[in-house]
């Protein structure tokens, strides 16, 4: 059976609902008209994990009702992943139940590919792995030309790289990303170039430094930077923030600061409530901040947070949860109007939105 529903023929009209949904959520913000984009219809999604199911002599991989873990439902198709992933998926699990060895309490299979076809993929055990490892996996890396990680209980393996190369579209600019295996990345490629397009666009033609909270690996950094004098951004994840500094590099900029602090810390830092060693090469005052960037987690801000973010003329918030959204912006609303709206269906045929809001102080407004 396919993984998941996916129905390009009712694609638009599931959009349209969505799109209907957000509208009416947010009707007392009195927003514009809202700015909706579009995913592909299939294979769309650039990441994905599979849980591995064994039966008798099979290997397979199952899927599970959401809420429920018990009833596992076989995958033999899945037109949502990317075609990197779809073309050696089912191949790859029919080479590993050739090597018993490789395949024994093997629990998950998690993939990872770009637009431009490199796929990362790692094996996840529930035993031990060692250097036998190597051996056993090579032939899998050989065929199919993919990188290869194998995971278990504090080890991590490796042939021969945990990250893979993306390569995205901005407007004229081929913009250069390391995403690293097990790290957060935007799933819908296609989607994710036209969210970077939408926040070039919404940051265009401003002055003054800008402020980011939540950059991981530099996504939205690397595609703005170019719209602002200086940039400091902040990520608490190590393995972002070594994955954000890379990218700063290859894409040329030099007009941008991370530094490892939660949105927490850095508004203490920025009260003055705090010092941290991880500033002390860094000169808060001498930056003028005219807009912050947030995109947080599913819980939204904290409320410390969203006392910070209130305090700069533009505020440009890209959020994975309308609902905590929608009660940042009741206290957000009251300084600053909502500007540009948008929908970006990261995640087609679920009800996941997507949302990017631009919104301007009022006081500064004309």
């Amino acid at each position: 059976m396919n993984m998941g529903s996916v129905y390009p023929e009712r694609y638009q009209q599931l959009l349209n609902e969505k799109a209907d949904e957000l509208k009416q959520l947010f009707r007392e913000f009195d927003p514009p008209e809202l700015e909706v984009f579009s995913s592909p219809e299939d294979h769309y999604r650039l990441r994905a994990e599979f849980r591995v199911w064994h039966q008798d002599h099979d290997i397979y991989y199952v899927m599970f009702e959401r809420g429920s873990n018990r009833v596992p439902i076989r995958i033999d198709q899945c037109p949502m992943v990317a075609e990197p992933i779809h073309d050696i998926m089912f191949d790859l699990l029919e080479e590993i139940k050739k090597i018993p060895e490789l395949g024994r309490k093997l629990f998950q299979i998690d993939f990872l590919s770009t637009l431009s076809g490199e796929v990362l993929v790692t094996l996840l055990y529930h035993r031990a792995i060692d250097e036998n490892w190597y051996q056993l996996a090579r032939p899998l890396k050989d065929k199919f030309g993919i990188d290869l990680v194998g995971r278990s209980r504090k080890t991590k393996l490796l042939l021969d790289r945990d990250f893979v190369i993306e390569k995205m579209s901005v407007g004229n600019d081929t913009l250069i990303y390391k995403q690293v295996e097990n790290s957060f990345t935007q799933p819908n490629g296609r989607v994710a170039e036209k969210m970077l397009d939408w926040a070039v666009d919404v940051t265009a033609d401003h002055t003054g430094d800008l402020l980011e909270l939540y950059c991981g690996n530099g996504n939205f950094t690397i595609a703005v930077a170019k719209n602002f004098d200086r940039v400091l951004a902040t990520e608490i994840s190590k393995t972002s923030v070594n994955a954000a500094q890379f990218n700063i590099h290859e894409n040329g900029l030099d007009n941008i600061n991370i530094i490892r602090l939660s949105s927490e810390e850095f508004t203490q830092a920025m009260n003055k409530e705090r010092e941290f060693r991880r500033l002390k090469d860094i000169d808060l005052d001498s930056y003028d901040f005219s807009t912050v960037l947030v995109d947080p987690p599913r819980s939204g801000l904290d409320k410390d947070t969203e006392n910070l973010v209130q305090s700069y003329s533009r505020i440009l918030y890209i959020s994975c949860n309308p609902n905590t959204l929608k009660d940042n912006l009741l206290g957000l609303s009251e300084t600053h109007a909502i500007e540009r709206f948008a929908l970006f269906d990261q995640f087609p045929y679920t009800d996941h939105k997507e949302c990017g809001v631009w919104l301007v102080k009022k006081d500064s407004k004309g």
